[in-house]
């Protein structure tokens, strides 16, 4: 029998991480993931492990890419405005093709912003918010249970891919606390005869994102944008609550997700046909399952915790095939499901119809 316990969620990423097989974590305190870092000073060195409370996310960051470099598995953690700090190193991480997990417990910005729950911070991590063409994996948990399972599988799928992966996570997962079942997790083991282990009876390895020959480096470029690509083909992750019949599809991830899903019972118990698709994974992005349960529904709603950024996959997804609207709320003020039911009830009543549907009155009139 697998032990439950009451935990938060960021001790659970913490627990996940070492389950994962994390050998060495670097950060630095900002609220609201510090309970992540309190929680890695005291289990780490428990296991024989690293921790290391850098002098800044900047110090973290860097210190992550040279242990990353050695062949360990390692992990990082921040919140908004020090996951901005960290940029130059995920960039340099993620072009040296080195594996590790980095974690966003998201705060409310723009700036300092405040320490309330927001999801503003999805561009910074589905488009790349640092420079050059790269991307991360990133995963997003709506519960403290799968704030731990996609954190070690994080540690599986950078080692798989040779890149960063980032676990997504706005303030009320890293806040709320719930039942969890503490899994034995088995790392996947994978060779790493690329790492910096000693060139003892071998060629040396050598490890860098610099290629001062416009060939070499629109090369390297070429088999990064390959691993996307197999990215794109082999990790994308949803869910679907009730949309087989939906007339409304909600898309939402982590903790809007949770709202909707009790927009969705109450939407139901009133008559609409309201269902609710859930990305686990925003980069790759599940396109594809939304633009086919966008061919029969009326209308896609985005929620979300920012001013609309996620939309903006939606509608690629969409691909013009029903409308997209967006209810929202900033500022970390997280929306209640009365709310969100209202004004999707008010997007059902406009009774919009598929484009399809429009055709084929147009083509009635016609005749």
């Amino acid at each position: 029998m697998k032990d439950r316990v009451l935990m938060k969620g960021n001790e659970a990423i913490g627990e996940g991480a070492i389950r994962g097989g994390c050998q060495a974590y670097f950060g630095y305190p900002i609220t609201p993931q510090t309970e992540l870092l309190e929680y890695m000073s005291r289990r780490m060195p428990e296991l024989g492990r690293v921790f290391v409370q850098a002098e800044s996310e900047i110090a973290a960051i860097n210190m992550c890419f040279g242990a990353a470099a050695s062949g360990a598995r390692v992990m990082t953690s921040s919140s908004g405005p020090g996951i901005s700090l960290k940029q130059e190193g995920i960039s340099y991480t993620a072009g040296a093709q080195l594996p590790c997990v980095i974690v966003n417990v998201m705060r409310g910005g723009p700036g300092l912003g405040n320490v309330a729950p927001a999801q503003a911070d999805y561009f910074q991590a589905t488009k790349g918010g640092g420079h050059g063409d790269y991307r991360l994996l990133v995963l997003a948990p709506n519960s403290v249970q799968e704030a731990m399972d996609l954190t070690s599988l994080a540690f599986d799928l950078a080692d798989k891919y040779r890149n960063p992966v980032m676990v997504l996570a706005d303030g009320l997962i890293g806040q709320i606390m719930e039942p969890v079942e503490l899994h034995a997790w088995k790392p996947q083991k994978y060779d790493k005869p690329w790492a910096l282990t000693g060139a003892k009876d071998r060629e040396k390895n050598i490890i860098k994102s610099i290629y001062l020959q416009p060939e070499k480096l629109a090369a390297h470029n070429e088999e990064l944008q390959a691993k996307y690509a197999e990215m794109r083909s082999s990790e994308i992750r949803f869910t679907c609550t009730q949309t087989e019949d939906a007339e409304v599809l909600l898309v939402a991830y982590g903790t809007a997700s949770r709202v909707c899903q009790s927009v969705v019972k109450m939407a139901r118990n009133k008559g609409f046909k309201v269902g609710l698709l859930r990305p686990i994974s925003l980069y790759p992005f599940p396109y594809e399952p939304i633009n086919d349960l966008a061919r029969k529904v009326k209308a896609v709603v985005a929620v979300e915790f920012s001013s609309g950024q996620m939309i903006e996959d939606v509608r690629l997804g969409v691909n013009g095939l029903a409308p997209v609207h967006l209810v929202s709320r900033m500022g970390g003020i997280a929306l209640p499901p009365d709310e969100v039911f209202a004004q999707v009830e008010e997007i059902a009543a406009l009774g919009a119809k598929t484009p399809s549907q429009l055709a084929e009155e147009a083509s009635t009139w016609n005749s």
